[in-house]
């Protein structure tokens, strides 16, 4: 699950983790507030309005039809309120949503962290996330933190250090050290950047996090380690231990299809292919898509419908599929181990009733407990729906249906 910037933000300071300090606002005359209390607390002249989407690349990124920017600085009330005004309700593009682009609902008034010191600012990048092949936490950071740290990673790898941590043992203070030394700091903002580390990590631990991004990690001229932007993932599957976090999720920011699947605990991910899948279970699911793509065709989801499917999860599965218009036929592939393949079947009869007007080809294989029994009510239901035993068999039909 993903979370807004301003909302990881808060999350963070729970652990003591130093931020760039802001406030969420959903109006423009509540943004020239903001501005007016961060004044107020730091003293500054300068804020940074910073649209709130579920994406990166914002500052880079414009508002769809204008050249207003998805993060921009101001240096008064007035200003501030002009540029909240320009980026909420507007349709951000950035890199990472695409030119469909994503709708801003919120934007943080931000404090502006470039103010003047003894020393130089500096911005740095820091991630943490799982390792799967060698099963260990890992800890990306580089000197070369900001806008452009995808274009650093690929074309000067070398400047991207990794820093692998033990679930077990967990993140060790010579290890934090070894990132604050790599980084280039000393004195004051070295210790600082130690605490920051450890901190951190606590944090993407203790919320157990898929994923924690920090870019930039900011050096300011007080030699003060502050998170300036905030990308949190929280790994789905362990929300039941944060009930409080799963209260944050925005559901305006996901895909429509995906989030009416979840309603009725159905795994779905939208793709963009011309062959809607159901299947129950996440490997006959892969190696459905792969037949169909072996057939010509380009699978347009991923659908499983688990192991405790019923007439009626399949016809909100049927008709999830459905809404796709890109969608030119629909591929049943069922295997009855734990769930029977009568009751797919009925449910496939009973949405194809219940939906009406289906133009698209439906292939259905069902093999395994009761197969017999759900060929026979397919059959007998007088729908055009074409039965298939092998999968070599379905995968013809499915090479006939979108040739």
């Amino acid at each position: 699950m993903n979370l807004h910037e301003y909302q990881a933000k808060e999350l963070l300071k729970k652990y003591n983790v130093p931020v760039q300090e802001g406030i969420p606002v959903d109006r423009a005359d509540a943004a020239e507030e903001a501005y007016k209390n961060l004044k107020v607390q730091f003293g500054n002249n300068f804020a940074v309005v910073k649209a709130q989407i579920h994406a990166g690349g914002r500052g880079k990124g414009k508002i769809q039809g204008t050249e207003q920017r998805g993060v921009a600085v101001g240096k008064s009330a007035e200003e501030i309120k002009t540029i909240a005004s320009n980026i909420l309700g507007g349709t951000l593009v950035t890199i990472q949503t695409g030119a469909a682009g994503k709708v801003v609902n919120k934007v943080l008034v931000a404090q502006d962290v470039y103010y003047p010191g003894p020393n130089p600012v500096k911005e740095f990048y820091l991630s943490i996330l799982l390792d799967r092949s060698k099963g260990q936490n890992v800890i990306m950071y580089s000197t070369e933190g900001g806008m452009d740290i995808e274009e650093v990673a690929h074309n000067t790898p070398d400047k991207i250090f990794k820093e692998w941590v033990h679930p077990s043992g967990g993140l060790q203070p010579f290890q934090a050290r070894k990132i604050a030394f790599n980084l280039g700091l000393k004195g004051e903002a070295f210790k600082n950047c130690v605490k920051f580390v450890i901190n951190l990590y606590n944090a993407y631990v203790g919320l157990d996090c898929a994923m924690l991004e920090i870019n930039p990690l900011f050096k300011t001229a007080d030699e003060k380690i502050i998170a300036v932007d905030c990308k949190m993932n929280l790994d789905d599957n362990a929300l039941m231990r944060h009930p409080e976090l799963e209260a944050l999720r925005d559901i305006s920011e996901e895909d429509p299809t995906e989030v009416e699947a979840g309603k009725y605990n159905l795994n779905f991910v939208k793709l963009d292919g011309n062959v809607g899948c159901m299947v129950n279970g996440a490997g006959l699911a892969m190696a459905t898509m792969d037949m169909i793509k072996l057939s010509g065709g380009e699978p347009a989801n991923f659908l499983d419908v688990g192991g405790t499917a019923n007439a009626t999860t399949v016809e909100a599965g049927f008709r999830i599929i459905l809404k796709d218009p890109k969608v030119k036929a629909i591929l049943i592939n069922i295997f009855g181990g734990i769930v029977r393949c009568d009751r797919v079947a009925q449910g496939v009869i009973d949405a194809y009733k219940s939906i009406g007007n289906i133009t698209v080809p439906i292939i259905v294989r069902l093999q395994g407990t009761n197969a017999e029994e759900a060929k026979k009510l397919i059959e007998e239901s007088g729908l055009k729906v074409q039965s298939a035993i092998l999968l070599s068999e379905a995968a013809a039909l499915v090479n006939k249906a979108v040739a």
